[in-house]
């Protein structure tokens, strides 16, 4: 039997239990107790789309080195769910511990003899504290955190005062889950050698990071964004999103006597919500909706309206997997095309993509200011692993003298002192015109807004070069589009190196660690973060300075790359996917893997870099 693994605020503690059972409020006060004791932790809520009874998963990263992404494999497996029984011991690590509910011993063929077995007795304990069926139920999992507790040599104190502060104003229920976690702690103390190799020390690695979501941090920067409307249709992962405006527009949007300063709107369907964020918008309001994939397909018409007749609007994509329904409650960076090219005919849309809940408050305000600069749909890129998982990240901070960026609006004053207003008229080649807003001026600056073709007056033809002025004009504002959008970020290895890597969004955080693991094998890389499109100069700048540019991805087409080789007019051959979709969050291991296994198959002579010694 290998030796048991041993580990201080380093491991991976994964919980198989049946949705519904209420089970994920433990699995999370778990999680926040080693929080609390300053040891940083990144949690994964792998769940099915429906109510009750499917399987789910609550995997918690211990990592004390700061490591926020999923490392790959598990080191504990906290088996309560008999229907994923084999899977989920087969994900142990050789060396790693299977923790289950010893009530029914289970043969030795169900278990593996190069990991060790905790079992404790969890129903035989409910069976005898409790008689109410649903205690019996809710109280296992309060149980199992204290044997764990135990176990791992956690503070006992970190999940009682979260135990106290959760059911503060509830007072009744505080002293039953203080009881039941004292018991699991116990009898774990009573029965079991604690601690097992696993174990928990106190630390000061959090500092004042907070532990929040990506879906809440972005309706937070909505709302220091200006947004004053939001329309939406319910859909996963993306409700939860609306739901925080609503409540931080109650919060910050509401006068003393009561009456809003904000409107949300639940649409029929997704086609209505975006409707009404396009009238919003063209009336001068800060507008969003929030959507996942199947929303964006329906809402592609419309979006393909906003482009063309040049209305701001915010669209949060939170992704999933798909085609059609897919996997609702999986995660993926699957509509990356569809959001960039969104609508029949010729479009290109704005799409940041946000890294952590960090820049998805940041990215979420500078949407609107971005939208209105443009006069354009701008896409707000999170997926389900961002926006639906909370994670470590430092502080949200706003400059109060930020002043909201309306971007070309033709007062009244201007109007009647005769400047020429047309508005699709490009006075200065940034490809961007002038609007107004409904009622500036009772004679002057009006038009009609609509999807046909028109002259720079806004007045309707069919002529061809009219249309092609427009079209051309705004493929000069999409170049603007290029000069205001976030950088990329770059990194460079330690030494020189043909090897370079792409990656954007939630891959980040387990790209670092990969990084790190492959220059420790000595395999340098160099990495570029690519946090918007369209794509800055430098990215193509990139690709072009290494043999070989993986370009890392959640979806099976690779859709950035098609993407980057289609704008950036590049070379498909240096451009090496590297793709991972199967709904999971992707791994460092994983990505460490594929890279080593294409960088010892590709024969490139090692590059020097400018100004480096031959």
């Amino acid at each position: 039997m290998p030796t048991p693994i041993v580990a201080t605020n380093d491991f991976v503690v994964k919980f198989a239990n049946v949705n519904g059972s209420g089970s994920a409020s433990a699995n999370q006060l778990f999680a926040k107790s080693i929080l609390r004791m300053g040891v940083p932790i990144a949690s994964r809520n792998i769940f099915p789309s429906n109510i009750q009874g499917l399987p789910t998963w609550f995997e918690v990263r211990v990592s004390g080195a700061g490591h926020l992404g999923r490392r790959g494999g598990v080191d504990l497996m906290v088996a309560m769910n008999p229907q994923t029984w084999d899977r989920d011991v087969a994900e142990i690590e050789p060396g790693g511990y299977l923790f289950y509910d010893s009530t029914r011993l289970l043969p030795a063929s169900r278990l593996r003899s190069d990991v060790t077995v905790i079992g404790v007795p969890l129903t035989a304990m409910c069976n005898e504290a409790y008689s109410d069926p649903r205690q019996r139920q809710l109280f296992k999992n309060i149980i199992y955190l204290g044997a764990l507790s135990a176990l791992l040599d956690m503070d006992p104190e970190a999940p009682a005062q979260l135990i106290r502060e959760q059911f503060k104003g509830k007072e009744k229920l505080i002293q039953p889950n203080l009881d039941a976690l004292k018991m699991g702690r116990d009898w774990a103390q009573a029965n079991l050698a604690c601690p097992i190799g696993l174990t928990l020390k106190q630390s000061d690695a959090v500092g004042d990071r907070i532990f929040t979501d990506g879906n809440g941090a972005a309706a937070l920067g909505a709302v220091y964004g200006g947004a004053t409307v939001c329309a939406w249709y319910p859909i996963t992962p993306s409700t939860s999103l609306a739901e925080a405006f609503e409540r931080r527009a109650k919060q910050f949007r509401t006068n003393p006597d009561g009456t809003r300063r904000y409107a949300i709107v639940q649409a029929e369907d997704e086609l209505a919500s975006i409707g009404m964020v396009i009238g919003a918008g063209w009336n001068g309001a800060r507008a969003f909706t929030a959507t996942s994939g199947p929303g964006i397909s329906l809402m592609s018409e419309f979006v393909g309206l906003a482009y063309f007749a040049e209305i701001p609007a915010v669209i949060f994509d939170v992704q999933r997997a798909g085609p059609s329904t897919g996997m609702p409650t999986r995660t993926q960076q699957s509509d990356v095309l569809a959001a960039a090219y969104a609508s029949h005919g010729d479009t290109k849309h704005v799409l940041l993509l946000p890294q952590d809940p960090h820049e998805c408050f940041t990215m979420s305000a500078d949407a609107f200011d971005l939208a209105d600069r443009l006069q354009t749909p701008v896409f707000v890129m999170l997926d389900l692993d961002i926006g639906m998982n909370d994670w470590l990240c430092e502080p949200f901070k706003w400059d109060d003298s930020r002043r909201m960026d309306r971007g070309k609006v033709m007062t009244a004053e201007e109007l009647e002192a005769g400047k020429t207003f047309g508005r699709y008229l490009d006075v200065d080649g940034d490809g961007i015109p002038f609007r107004t807003w409904p009622g500036t001026h009772p004679t002057k600056g009006s038009y009609f807004t609509r999807g046909t073709s028109r002259d720079r007056f806004a007045r309707y033809t069919e002529e061809g070069p009219a249309y092609v002025d427009n079209m051309q004009r705004l493929l000069r504002k999409f170049d603007t589009a290029k000069t205001l959008v976030p950088h990329p970020v770059e990194t460079r290895a330690k030494q020189p190196t043909p090897y370079g890597v792409i990656f954007y969004g939630s891959t980040s955080a387990a790209m670092r660690e990969a990084l790190e693991a492959l220059e420790a094998e000595g395999i340098h890389v160099d990495a570029l973060r690519v946090r918007a499109f369209p794509f800055h100069d430098d990215v193509v700048d990139f690709v072009k300075r290494h043999e070989r540019a993986f370009l890392v991805e959640q979806n099976r087409d690779a859709q950035l790359r098609t993407l980057l080789v289609n704008e950036g007019n590049l070379d498909p051959g240096r451009i090496v996917p590297v793709l991972h979709y199967d709904g999971t969050p992707i791994t460092a291991r994983f990505i460490r893997a594929a890279i080593a296994d294409r960088v010892s198959g590709l024969n490139v002579v090692p590059l020097v870099r400018a100004g480096a010694a031959e």
